[in-house]
């Protein structure tokens, strides 16, 4: 699988409506797991013949570091991965893992609709988490066959979810689901669009955005196999190092993960208020390097190479040399 291999324990199985279960993964030797971000994946070694190598949305808070929870739906029609993690996958098994990725980033916005569909609530329930910790602006709407397949449907009916969450059931209709049109047929000043589930409604969703013109860059896909595994859609992130030009200390920076955040776990502090990109706080002079901007703070003024927000930007070279 790679150098970036973890063994993790599962501490916890729990059904979480018709055939979906839910792992609760703690690190094999105790102690803390790697950092992840709203919409971030990890892949599981999945034991069996052969074995089988999936991709599972995390969903629970990012602030959590001393464990992972992915959510599973057994798809019979699958290619056997989810067959194998809800029959042989136990509590107490030990797992092999790749370290959480994210192609499916939380940024900044005013405000967010985010539209999930069966399994394809786990990512965005982490936003969810997030976006309620924050306190930011955000409605989500689950969309399920019926209210016994629809996961987290209890958690999601109790604050601080109560109140943001819409439910859609169509009972196997997608005619008497959701009305995306209407939806989508206004939109925020600011808002973020969000989008995981079934191509079908995925469809959907990008039809009625692209009708209702919505900017491309604020409409967000992700993608799943049947069996319930992520697919990311779009970019990927990719690992980078970042250079302290006052001590000479290296660090990885792994997708998924913040600059600013890396930091931090490192002992280096740096001023930061909205870490959304927006505030400008955190901003630091690059030495040498290519920054990757991604705040929105610069859209008026261009940052070029000579400095980023380090809460949200990342890099396009191997290596940023930063003022620090």
């Amino acid at each position: 699988m790679g150098n970036d291999i973890l063994r993790v324990r599962v501490a916890r199985v729990a059904r979480e409506a018709e055939d979906i279960l839910s792992y609760e993964l703690v690190a094999a030797e105790r102690g803390d797991l790697p950092a992840f971000e709203a919409g971030a994946h990890l892949e599981v070694l999945v034991p069996g013949p052969g074995d089988f190598l999936r991709s599972y949305s995390l969903c629970n808070d990012p602030e959590e570091t001393h464990r992972y929870v992915i959510t599973v739906a057994r798809d019979a029609r699958g290619r056997g991965g989810s067959s194998a993690m809800h029959e042989r996958v136990r509590e107490g098994a030990v797992l092999e893992i790749r370290a959480p990725r994210n192609n499916f980033p939380l940024l900044f916005a005013r405000s967010y609709v985010l539209v999930a569909g069966g399994i394809g609530i786990t990512p965005l329930l982490s936003m969810a988490r997030r976006l309620s910790r924050t306190g930011a602006d955000y409605t989500l709407y689950y969309c399920a066959r019926e209210p016994g397949r629809a996961a987290y449907r209890e958690l999601l009916s109790q604050a601080p979810f109560a109140g943001r969450v819409r439910f859609s059931f169509d009972g196997g209709d997608p005619s008497q689901g959701l009305d995306v049109k209407a939806l989508l047929a206004t939109r925020q000043p600011g808002a973020r669009l969000y989008c995981c589930g079934p191509t079908g409604l995925m469809q959907a969703v990008r039809d009625a955005a692209t009708q209702h013109r919505w900017p491309w860059e604020k409409v967000h896909f992700e993608s799943f196999t049947a069996e319930g595994t992520s697919a990311a859609t779009g970019r990927e992130e990719q690992d980078f190092e970042v250079a302290i030009r006052s001590t000479g200390q290296v660090l990885q920076v792994p997708a998924g993960q913040s600059v600013l955040n890396v930091l931090r776990r490192n002992g280096v502090r740096v001023p930061s208020d909205c870490e959304a990109g927006t505030c400008g706080t955190c901003v630091t002079r690059v030495c040498d390097g290519q920054p990757d901007h991604r705040d929105t703070f610069f859209q008026t003024e261009p940052a070029g190479d000579q400095r980023m927000l380090i809460c949200v930007s990342r890099a396009r070279s191997k290596r940023l040399v930063l003022d620090l």
